[in-house]
Order: structure tokens, then C-alpha cells, then sequence
């Protein structure tokens, strides 16, 4: 706690004053206390924080925009997968006490933390800072970091504004934002650890070495790529929820299991089965093969029966067995950039809507996935498999638009694969009628892509097509063929040691 007050002075947080008058308003404040963990599981840290209890705020009078960007997870995996392409170093930073670095615009009262007794028992603290809890604390960091890099030479990417880029004459050097963490690549060096160094000047900066653990996800380096996996995330999973002596399961769900609304004896824990279905979510960072049937029971969160349980259940003995598979990004240098499409038609037994799964590859690496179930019923095959065809086009741009901002050129057309040929030859041909009038948005757009040269179609073969592990499920042998199409595996499978 010494060490928390301590650094708020340093920061010149707040300033002791005489309470104001009684129509102006103080929040309260708290003392919040954090166990930080290392890689390993031991403790690297006990740490204090002060909080001011931002519920307290009023809307015009202490606060007014809180906006603030969060990075994608589809950009942190572009970004690594452009790193492991070009081989490019990845360095990771951390920012102490990020959000007491942020302006505050506005007149903020708070009343002493708990045990501080600096001044007179009648005196408050006026906020200089952005201290945590306040409603505009993100936004006030974000925009002192934001303005900090501009200073620097730096401009933000349109797609993702936690993104920052700056070309060099040897290179260009990339940083990637979430909240206080950051990485650091690209083809120039020496321009990253001025980067570094400048970062060092402005803030208070921990420097954490080489990128290897960042927002959960464990960063192996080999000698023939990046390997993404959430092994420590699955173990605490399953001690958390007693299951780390389960006997592990060969797939994620049953083979030709359907679940309905009513399966079985209602589950009277809800809140248990909410938990472990929303840490299971998480895990689509990393792990599409678990896609589908997270996606599955996730659909049963408000009253979960027993048959739904068993499928949670299920789905932890299966990671158990695969803790330390992950996501592989090779180094290989090329730019092409793919998508593939499916669907299974009217696959819910309560609604009848259809769950469509698309994936985006960028070279070799699979850096964007997507399970969904349609918030609408689908009159047709060809109208589900065209709205599915809509969203991957449209993440397929945003990740072109993304890795020009990168340095990175992608050739057109890019190619999408999709094992419908109906669905392709409206697409190509200027074909409308009364069959496809109600889907026309989405056919002229992927139409207009393909017409200027965008976009390129491709029929493929069922057994062929890596998206259905998204959409369905299968035997042993059909899951794994399908998890390794997606490149997923273990470090002894992508080449061994950092």
C-alpha cells in the first residue's frame, strides 16, 4: 500500500484541498488487491491499488466521453503472423500505473483512501489524474499515449486504432496497444529500440524482454515460426473447476449429439455453467477446434439442463488432453490471402437457424475465425451460405486494409472457397429473382468484389473443406485431419525449441 501512495504522489495524482460546497459532488474511493501471477503459476507480486469509485460520477458534470480502442484479437494474430513471416523481433512492454499518466479535463472530488491521513479530517483530494475507476480513465490514457506517439513520428492505423506505424529509411516499425501492454516489431531494428528508449523518457516503463506471454496467450518462437497456445489459461481452467485429473476425450463434442432447449433434468447451478462457458470463450483466442460446441452450449446460458452440463464437461476433459496445442504461424514468405465458407442449414433442432463458420488465411497461418449461429431463419441453403460469404468478405477486406497498413501488399484476387456451386454461379453471373431477391445486399456485395477483380471464388469439395470443424461434429479421425488443415498443434509438431 506504501508503495501504491507512493507512487501517486510521484505522479502528482491529487492535491489535499478543503471539501467543496455541498452541491458539488465526491465519489468515494477503495483500496483493490491484486495477486500477480508469473508464467509458471508462482507469485511475482502482491499489489494495492487505489480506486475511485467511478459509479459515483455524473454524467456532464465530472465526466463526458470514455471511449477508449481496444485491439482486436484478429489484429494481435495478423500481427504475429506478419512477425513470424518476416522473421522480425517481437518486444513486449508494460506500463506502470498506465492510467495516472492520463489529463484530466475535468473538476474531479474524492474522498481520502481508506488509511490515508494526510491533512485536516474535513479535506478531500482534487484529481489531477486519471486514476482507475474513473469513467474517462481509459480514454484519458489512451489519449496521452496516442498523442505521446504522434509526437514520435507515428500514426494510427485506420482499421484498429490501437495499431500504431512508422516508415522508416530502414524498415518500418510497428506497435500494437492493449490498455498498459504493449508490443513492439518490424523490419527495423534500430528504430524499435529508439522507440523503446523514447517510451522509457515519457512513461514509466517496465521493459519485459522478447514477447512471450500477452493477454493469456503463450508465445513460443521456433526456427520455423510463431506457435500460439493458452496452456496456461486450460490449467487454471481446470483446477479451478476440479477437473485437472479428468480422463481426456479424443474431440470436443459427441459425435451426432443435438442438443435441445430441454435435454434432460434442469441444472440448477447456473451460475457454475455460466462461468466455465464464459473462460471457455476466451479460449477461441487460440482454439477454433473447440469452436463449434463452445458455441453450442453457450446457447443454453440462462437455464442450462444436465445434458448441457455433460457437453461442458466434456469439452474440459478434451483440453485437458490438448493443453499445449495452439495456433502455428510458419515463416514462409508469401502474401496471399484466402478465406473459406460454410454453413450447416437449419442445424438447431429448437429454431431451425443455421450456424455458419468462416476462417481467413494470410499465407500459410490462420489468423481469423468465426462460429455463429444466425440471429434469423434461413428460407434456403444458397441464402445461409451468402450471408456466411457477406462476413468473411468483409473480414477478409478489413484484414487486406490492415496488412497494407503493415507494409504488407496481398495480391488480388483473393480467393474464397466455398463448396456450394449455386451459390457461385449467382454470385458471378448478374442473376436476381424471386428466390434470391431477399438476400440481394448480400449477393451484390460479394458480386461488386468479384466483378472488380477483388475477389475470386472457388468451389471446393466437402471433405476438403477445413471450415466444417466450425459448423459441426465429427469422428477422431475427421476432427484432427481438420485441426491440422487449420495448423494446429504442439511445439514438437512446429519444430521444436525457441
Amino acid at each position: 500500500m506504501d508503495f501504491e501512495i507512493d507512487a501517486l504522489h510521484a505522479k502528482q495524482t491529487w492535491t489535499v484541498v478543503d471539501r467543496p460546497l455541498a452541491d458539488v459532488p465526491v465519489i468515494g474511493s477503495k483500496w483493490f488487491y491484486v495477486l500477480k501471477m508469473l508464467l509458471d503459476g508462482t507469485i511475482e507480486r502482491f499489489k494495492a491499488r487505489v480506486v475511485a469509485l467511478g459509479y459515483m460520477q455524473e454524467f456532464g458534470i465530472d465526466y463526458h466521453e470514455t471511449f477508449a480502442p481496444v485491439t482486436k484479437m484478429s489484429s494481435v494474430r495478423t500481427l504475429l503472423a506478419v512477425a513470424a513471416q518476416q522473421n522480425w523481433p517481437l518486444l513486449q512492454m508494460d506500463v506502470k500505473n498506465a492510467f495516472l499518466h492520463g489529463d484530466l479535463e475535468e473538476v474531479i472530488y474524492m474522498e481520502k483512501p481508506p488509511g490515508y491521513d494526510v491533512g485536516r479530517h474535513n479535506q478531500v483530494c482534487r484529481l489531477h489524474r486519471s486514476l482507475y475507476g474513473l469513467k474517462q480513465a481509459s480514454r484519458a490514457w489512451f489519449d496521452k499515449f496516442h498523442n505521446t506517439l504522434q509526437h514520435f513520428g507515428f500514426r494510427e492505423s485506420l482499421n484498429d486504432p490501437s495499431l500504431f506505424t512508422r516508415s522508416t529509411s530502414q524498415g518500418i516499425v510497428l506497435l500494437l496497444l492493449y490498455v498498459d501492454d504493449m508490443v513492439i516489431t518490424g523490419s527495423d531494428t534500430a528504430g524499435s529500440q529508439r522507440l523503446k528508449r523514447g517510451l522509457q523518457d515519457s512513461f514509466s516503463i517496465k521493459d519485459l524482454g522478447y514477447l512471450s506471454y500477452f493477454l493469456g496467450l503463450v508465445i513460443t518462437r521456433t526456427s520455423d515460426g510463431i506457435l500460439l497456445n493458452q496452456q496456461k489459461y486450460i490449467q487454471d481452467l481446470l483446477v479451478d473447476h476440479q477437473f485437472e485429473d479428468c480422463k481426456p476425450v479424443s474431440t470436443s463434442m459427441e459425435l451426432n449429439l443435438h442438443l435441445r432447449r430441454d435435454s434432460g433434468t434442469r441444472f440448477l447451478d447456473g451460475e457454475q455453467y455460466r462461468s466455465i462457458v464464459g473462460s471457455l470463450i476466451y479460449l477461441f483466442a487460440t482454439r477454433p477446434d473447440i469452436s463449434y460446441a463452445v458455441q453450442v452450449v453457450s446457447q443454453y446460458m440462462s437455464s442450462p439442463c444436465v445434458d448441457h452440463l455433460a457437453t461442458v464437461h466434456r469439452i474440459l476433459c478434451y483440453l485437458h488432453g490438448t493443453k499445449d496445442v495452439g495456433i502455428f504461424f510458419p515463416r514462409r514468405d508469401t502474401t496471399t490471402l484466402r478465406a473459406y465458407s460454410d454453413y450447416d442449414f437449419a442445424g438447431c433442432p429448437d429454431t431451425r437457424r443455421s450456424t455458419s463458420g468462416w476462417c481467413v488465411q494470410f499465407g500459410d497461418a490462420y489468423i481469423s475465425w468465426r462460429c455463429k449461429k444466425k440471429d434469423k431463419v434461413s428460407k434456403s441453403s444458397t441464402k445461409a451460405e451468402y450471408r456466411a460469404m457477406s462476413k468473411v468478405t468483409s473480414e477478409l477486406e478489413w484484414i487486406r486494409r490492415l496488412l497494407h497498413y503493415m507494409g504488407v501488399h496481398c495480391s488480388v484476387p483473393m480467393d474464397l472457397s466455398v463448396d456450394n456451386t449455386s451459390v457461385i454461379r449467382n454470385a458471378v453471373n448478374p442473376v436476381l429473382h424471386d428466390r434470391t431477391k431477399h438476400i440481394e445486399i448480400h449477393v451484390h456485395y460479394v458480386r461488386d468484389l468479384v466483378w472488380d477483380g477483388t475477389l475470386r471464388l472457388h468451389y471446393i469439395r466437402t471433405e476438403d473443406q477445413v471450415v466444417d470443424l466450425l459448423t459441426t461434429s465429427f469422428t477422431t479421425s475427421r476432427h484432427w485431419y481438420l485441426s491440422s488443415k487449420l495448423m494446429l498443434g504442439n511445439r514438437h509438431q512446429f519444430g521444436g525449441g525457441c
